[in-house]
């Protein structure tokens, strides 16, 4: 049967295809979830695969009878067409992992990680693995959007509403006040001005946030943009550090997959490197990979970037200790996604109160500003 060849993988050279399965839209961990057009298969559809596979398998069916069995559930002709085409390929001989690449809808991390369970007989704890993975990624991605749906949706109506008084509102009471005459109030006069700024130049903000979403859509994949702007999020006040926090859980539970499947360690950063999208984990991980090969330890070389907190390069000192990295890589994730939730749901909680406070304050100068003037108009007529 036709196999990967993992001697394709040189310390200091990543190969053709792992060049290529970048282009093709390889697994990005979060940023590339909502993306449109991927050419990978959908992270559900994916956690439902291994979730399958894995409990059919274990229940004695062969791979034949669980594909078939997963294929007749597919709604979608397009996903049933996917899976009987790796079933057609299985059947021709060529091995389940294999399979999986040549469909270009599953990233080398899957595709690697099922290839060594097949070598070492432990395909179902993989299965499961890749399962649990995909799983929890969609649970924190969905208790993040939970979080940050309702504040977001405030945020935007408010804004809308104050974007709609300024448009509308204040010019109509801008005519009446310019017909009575006389002096206005200093904070009439400012919410005027910025009425008839936006009035002015409404087209030209318009064009530059045009033009602004057109240069970063450009230039996202440009390395000096990737550096610059994930140095002004880390900066950011409590979205740096959860974003910090999200990636690295990312980073330590690929590790703890593909260390757990027996990939050596600098095969397993190889692969990482080239699925990570997050430019400070993503560029450390090529000086990383150097510094092993010239005899360095992994925490050693960690050490040198500020991305990776020093608890965390301890605990994989300890790890590389006992040859347990698989483990502490697993305990980090664990303590970074709760981290995460935990902070989510804070900054959640933090953020309605004071959006519904700030929004409600300048809804308040609007009005007050606007009804001061016809106050003083009416004492003005007694």
């Amino acid at each position: 049967m036709p196999s990967i060849d993992l001697n394709r993988f040189e310390a200091k050279k990543v190969s053709r295809p792992v060049k290529q399965a970048k282009s093709d839209g390889l697994l990005a961990l979060l940023s590339r979830d909502l993306s449109f057009g991927k050419k990978e298969l959908d992270d559900k559809k994916k956690e439902y695969l291994y979730l399958e596979l894995s409990s059919l398998l274990q229940a004695g069916i062969n791979l034949k009878s669980s594909f078939e069995l997963i294929t007749a559930d597919q709604q979608k002709v397009k996903d049933k067409e996917l899976f009987i085409t790796i079933q057609q390929a299985v059947l021709n001989g060529t091995t389940f992992s294999v399979a999986l690449q040549q469909t270009s809808k599953f990233s080398l991390y899957e595709v690697y990680s099922l290839q060594i369970g097949e070598e070492t007989g432990k395909l179902i704890e993989v299965l499961q693995d890749l399962a649990k993975f995909y799983q929890n990624k969609i649970k924190q991605r969905r208790k993040i959007v939970a979080a940050l749906t309702y504040p977001c949706v405030v945020m935007t109506t408010s804004l809308g509403a104050v974007f709609f008084m300024l448009k509308f509102v204040v010019p109509m009471f801008g005519d009446v006040f310019r017909r009575f005459g006389g002096k206005l109030p200093w904070i009439t006069e400012k919410i005027m001005g910025v009425s008839q700024a936006l009035e002015n130049n409404f087209f030209r903000f318009v064009s530059l946030l045009i033009l602004l979403a057109a240069f970063i859509i450009s230039a996202r994949k440009t390395e000096p943009f990737r550096r610059i702007s994930s140095k002004l999020l880390l900066r950011t006040p409590l979205v740096g550090n959860l974003v910090q926090k999200i990636y690295l859980a990312r980073f330590c539970n690929s590790m703890r997959l593909l260390i757990n499947a027996r990939l050596p360690l600098l095969r397993a950063i190889a692969l990482i490197k080239q699925m990570i999208a997050y430019y400070p984990i993503e560029s450390s991980l090529q000086k990383i990979e150097d510094d092993i090969m010239n005899g360095k330890s992994l925490y050693q070389s960690m050490q040198q970037f500020n991305i990776y907190p020093s608890k965390m390069i301890q605990l994989v000192k300890v790890g590389e200790e006992t040859n347990q990295l698989d483990y502490f890589f697993g305990k980090i994730s664990e303590q970074y996604l709760e981290e995460v939730e935990f902070k989510t749901a804070t900054i959640s909680s933090m953020m309605e109160p004071l959006i519904i406070i700030f929004l409600g304050l300048i809804v308040g100068v609007i009005l007050v500003s606007m009804y001061l003037p016809l106050f003083q108009m009416s004492n003005s007529f007694q």
